[in-house]
């Protein structure tokens, strides 16, 4: 496919963007709005009766192919990314936090939130056949695919306002039990999504082009809806119908327990179930087809063909005009399912002001099923100074795709600034790049 989306991809890393949002404040023992999000129960925690959340930005990339220390005035960006056998992985994710409310009134505590995603994702791209469409480049005359993964080319964008509710069930001198809920409305932009699996074959070379023959029939999905039917590699795409039509609902469930230390806590500890939902695309450009892929009977399949191409309905075309695929691209609402994680925590005061929190994020859905929204399994410890007005933190992360980060951030009052990858960038050994800041105000 076009050689803009790898390049695209890559770039965006050098300038944005790791999976982790807000690493080390969403767990502050400063309890606010965004420790809400991660767990509903936090909310009869609020260290402020009052907050309003003002903005919140978080950008994120992160890949299991190029470090830091790739970059130079000579990189091969193409070459770098289908380097190795192994499947190429790669994530752009973007988290936007708006307006926002919460209040403690006693044992309870309510929010109001709304949220904006945008996400672009690969996954597991065999790199054969990434060489053969970007660089032309297959290091025998023949080599052989087979391939059983799906591998994915996916986009979304879709906005959200979240309603929550937290209870504090049971406490005592010593320790606090609370429980939460939230409700999102879920309000769909736009999504595509390429996904190809038991992709068996071989490619060839001839006259300077790669050709592809398949062995076997191989599954083929392709959607698209909204912008992203256009372009999936213009992030304009992605930006311009963030929020669609009210079209989804989801949910999040989560408990908290608190050994308390006087006015504060020794030890807080949670566990929540997030995003458990799904949402409907409709556009007068929905399409979702599930094809059958066979290049038996006909020519074998010019890989340089999509080598300008960066709309999924182009594609779908050339393969269709190219009698490689056995039906008609159908015009049809679809769903796309929300990435439900599991989220633990604990968050330990060892001494006054030094405190320390392990994280835990673990999917429940695979990455690799179409109409589904991925999400990388992620564990993190951050050791954190607490001040009161001044919080500063180092963030540890053991990503999934990308392996191990080490990070840094700041509170001002109710300011923040962080990252979850800046150390281990500046030591040209990190295979992600990301940066959030936000302002939320707290009082009484």
């Amino acid at each position: 496919m076009k050689k803009s989306i790898y390049v695209f991809l890559l770039i965006s890393s050098t300038i944005a963007f790791s999976q982790d949002h807000y690493s080390g404040i969403s767990t502050s023992s400063r309890t606010g709005i965004i420790n809400a999000i991660i767990n509903p129960a936090e909310l009869p925690n609020l260290s402020k009766k009052f907050e309003v959340n003002i903005y919140g930005l978080s950008f994120n990339v992160a890949n299991n192919k190029i470090a830091f220390s790739d970059f130079n005035s000579d990189t091969n960006f193409e070459k770098l990314l289908f380097q190795g056998e192994s499947p190429v992985n790669a994530r752009i994710d973007a988290d936007i936090m708006g307006p926002g409310f919460a209040m403690r009134w006693g044992k309870w505590g309510f929010a109001f939130t709304t949220k904006a995603y945008a996400k672009f994702d690969m996954v597991d791209i065999d790199p054969v056949i990434g060489n053969a469409i970007i660089n032309n480049n297959i290091v025998l005359n023949t080599t052989l695919l087979n391939n059983s993964s799906n591998q994915r080319l996916s986009g979304t964008s879709y906005g959200e306002i979240g309603m929550s509710a937290g209870r504090t069930l049971y406490e005592n001198e010593k320790q606090k039990f609370s429980a939460g809920v939230t409700l999102k409305l879920l309000f769909p932009g736009s999504y595509s999504n390429f996904g190809l699996s038991e992709l068996n074959g071989t490619i060839t070379q001839s006259l300077g082009n790669s050709y592809l023959t398949t062995d076997a029939p191989a599954s083929l999905n392709i959607a698209y809806s909204g912008n992203l039917a256009n372009s999936f590699t213009n992030m304009e795409n992605y930006s311009k119908a963030i929020f669609g039509g009210f079209n989804g609902v989801a949910g999040d469930l989560g408990v908290n327990y608190q050994l308390k230390s006087g006015d504060s806590y020794k030890l807080n500890a949670g566990l929540s179930l997030r995003n458990i939902g799904s949402m409907t695309f409709k556009d007068e450009n929905n399409y979702n087809t599930n094809y059958v892929f066979t290049t038996q009977g006909n020519t074998p399949l010019d890989l340089s063909l999509f080598q300008n191409i960066d709309n999924l309905s182009d594609i779908e075309q050339i393969l269709f005009d190219g009698g490689y695929l056995t039906k008609s691209p159908e015009k049809k609402e679809f769903k796309v399912n929300l990435p439900t994680t599991i989220t633990a925590y604990v968050d330990y005061n060892i001494v006054p002001k030094l405190y320390v929190t392990a994280f835990l994020q673990q999917k429940t859905n695979k990455d690799d099923a179409n109409e589904q929204i991925t999400v990388p399994n992620i564990f993190s410890l951050t050791p954190r100074v607490n001040l009161g007005f001044f919080e500063s933190y180092i963030p540890i992360t053991f990503h999934e795709i990308s392996g191990t980060n080490v990070g840094l951030g700041f509170r001002l009052g109710g300011f923040y600034l962080g990252t979850s990858s800046l150390i281990t960038a500046l030591i040209s050994d990190s295979k992600q790049g990301d940066i959030y800041t936000g302002f939320r105000w707290g009082f009484l």
